[in-house]
């Protein structure tokens, strides 16, 4: 009988140690890392490793098309954190812009005395006048790259004490808070005097029609009007009328009656005057005056050229001297006498004719037309003499003064001389009364001035006659030469 083979294991383990007992258990042995390792194996591993990160990149690419992906929304949520960041910041900038707008007294106390006739003006004080050329308009205007772009703010509407009313400059993004924001162009007129005289209310209007002539006749949205820094409600009649020809349409004065105590008001464009004529070369007013004087003939339809009459020869002998007489104050004592003089002397000369009239009963059309028939204005010295420069230019005027003016009325006695030279007309002189009240004082005492202001004019027959039959003939003689030299001229106001 064969004997049963023992598996090689276990008779290599018999024979490798005879002598030890079959009973004991054999001794199991410690597996080193690399007991389990196969190439094939290694291989799959890497083969899946492989797959997986093509699968995994296929995905990454595919979620980034994917506008509904996590990826996507993540993407953008930072884009919004982002954009809500910007705008917390901006905002946050804005709101301390607003908290940094200051708002000053429109009347500066500081410069109220001496000081304001030395550069300085107490009426936005800390503001800075441009002129674009010499002899130009002085003039403030928001917004500009000068101001940042900030808009001019106004507080306040009292019409008493101008330190209570203020003024500022302010982004438009930054407005303060409650504002209201006036749109359209405004024109902030400061006037040392008031615009119920139509000289001192014509001086204000005055760098305003320069600025409109080079802004391309742009035209105001409304006007607001200080005085002292006090705000203004009214104008003259006259002064309104001739703001309405100008400007092409009824000046709007703005009152701030609809905005609550204490709010701030801002213009979206504002043009500020603070020094009336000032600063004007004589070539710049001539400019305004042809303009007003042409837009006014036209408002009232009075012929702009009488030179353009159909019989020239007429109008070139025609020679219109106006009295224009004035009742109360500054009036003379005996019209009826002075009337007679005038009325001789021009009888004397071929084509003169002589009106009189009473400018406290005329209409601002009425004044126009009386003013483009007239070459020589006789008329005592009042705010009626401001009516000169309707007159067609190189006309004459002849001024007449109560007693005690030459001594102790001041500069302002001379600026019908000066509205004269700067609208183009001739100033023939002044005539003085010698005679008139007695002061208690002494003559040369300023305290006579209030006597005097308002007193009233005599006359001097052969004086006048002389003086009158002197401006006459210059006249007609200046006519004659500037008939020969005449060229056709333009009918057309410089803005239309």
């Amino acid at each position: 009988m064969a004997m049963k083979k023992e598996a090689p294991e276990l008779a290599e383990r018999s024979s490798s140690n005879p002598n030890k007992p079959h009973h004991l258990k054999p001794h199991r042995h410690t597996l080193s890392p690399f007991s389990f390792y196969s190439p094939k194996l290694s291989f799959y591993i890497f083969s899946a490793c492989v797959t997986l990160f093509v699968i995994l990149h296929i995905k990454t690419l595919q979620t980034d098309q994917n506008p509904t992906s996590s990826s996507w929304s993540l993407k953008h949520q930072w884009q919004r954190v982002n954009t809500t960041t910007t705008t917390n910041t901006t905002a946050t900038m804005a709101e301390k812009l607003r908290q940094a707008v200051t708002f000053l007294p429109l009347k500066d106390l500081r410069y109220a005395g001496p000081a304001a006739l030395q550069g300085h003006t107490w009426f936005m004080s800390s503001m800075y006048d441009k002129q674009d050329e010499e002899g130009g308009v002085q003039y403030q205007q928001f917004p500009v790259p000068s101001s940042h772009g900030r808009l001019l703010c106004v507080k306040g509407r009292d019409n008493h004490d101008g330190s209570w009313n203020s003024y500022a400059l302010a982004f438009p993004e930054a407005l303060p808070h409650n504002t209201t924001l006036m749109k359209g162009l405004t024109f902030v007129s400061y006037n040392h005097y008031n615009y119920d005289n139509i000289w001192h209310g014509l001086s204000a209007v005055v760098p305003f029609v320069s600025w409109h002539i080079k802004s391309s006749c742009a035209v105001p949205d409304r006007w607001v009007l200080y005085h002292w820094g006090e705000i203004r409600a009214r104008i003259g009649v006259w002064l309104g009328s001739l703001m309405e020809a100008t400007f092409s349409g009824a000046p709007r004065v703005e009152v701030f009656d609809d905005v609550e105590e204490g709010r701030a008001v801002c213009f979206e464009k504002a043009v500020v005057m603070r020094h009336n004529e000032g600063g004007m070369s004589r070539e710049k007013r001539l400019e305004v005056y042809d303009l007003m004087r042409c837009k006014a003939r036209l408002y009232c339809n009075v012929s702009l050229d009488e030179e353009n009459s159909n019989n020239t020869h007429s109008v070139t002998k025609r020679i219109g001297v106006t009295l224009f007489m004035r009742t109360g104050p500054r009036s003379f004592k005996n019209d009826t006498a002075v009337i007679g003089i005038f009325e001789r002397e021009c009888a004397k000369v071929d084509g003169c004719r002589l009106m009189v009239a009473y400018s406290n009963n005329l209409t601002f059309c009425d004044q126009v037309k009386v003013m483009s028939l007239t070459d020589i204005l006789v008329s005592p010295h009042g705010a009626q003499l401001t009516n000169m420069f309707l007159m067609n230019r190189n006309s004459s005027v002849m001024e007449f003064f109560p007693k005690g003016w030459l001594k102790l009325a001041g500069v302002g006695q001379y600026v019908y001389h000066w509205i004269a030279s700067w609208s183009g007309m001739r100033h023939k002189g002044a005539w003085r009364d010698p005679d008139g009240d007695t002061c208690q004082y002494g003559e040369d005492d300023r305290r006579c001035m209030s006597i005097y202001k308002h007193g009233k004019i005599g006359h001097n027959e052969t004086y006048f006659a002389e003086w009158t039959r002197n401006v006459i003939d210059e006249v007609k003689t200046r006519k004659i030469e500037e008939a020969k030299m005449a060229t056709p001229s333009s009918n057309g106001c410089s803005c239309i």
